[in-house]
């Protein structure tokens, strides 16, 4: 078996969130995996922990993108308000201190989802050139 030539961060704090453009296509088909698990489907603890970090990593570097987008809206729009619901909820199911199990793991998916649909929604705001947001509105959303 060949090592791994990838590198996993695990970034709490959203640290190298304006450093790294986001790869959506690999979330978005762990998400779609995750949520097509049935109840027969179990994994050790340590796998789920392992995606409850993923997840988490990359649901906080979606949300960054969703705060950007968020900040060039009016204050009284609408679509403000609902990106507020969501941005809130998102920050909520963070601070839940990381648990290895399906549920949990359920959980983070959805929340991924949800902020994905949210930056689609949004107009994508201007950014500065060759910045990391810049290169992420040209992402192409997958089919459902």
């Amino acid at each position: 078996m060949q090592p791994s030539t990838h590198t996993v961060l695990h970034d709490p704090q959203g640290l190298l969130d304006a450093e790294l453009p986001l790869d959506r296509a690999p979330y978005e088909c762990l998400v779609q995996a995750v949520l097509a698990w049935s109840d027969t489907d179990i994994l050790a603890e340590r796998d789920y922990e392992q995606i409850a970090l993923q997840l988490t990593s990359h649901a906080r570097a979606v949300a960054a993108d969703v705060r950007h987008r968020r900040d060039q809206l009016p204050a009284d729009s609408a679509p403000r308000a609902l990106t507020e619901v969501v941005l809130h909820e998102a920050e909520q199911l963070l601070a839940v201190k990381l648990e290895g199990t399906a549920h949990y793991v359920r959980e983070r998916a959805l929340m991924v989802r949800a902020l994905y649909e949210r930056l689609d929604r949004l107009a994508p705001a201007p950014a500065p050139r060759g910045s990391r947001g810049q290169l992420r509105s040209h992402l192409p959303l997958p089919a459902s």
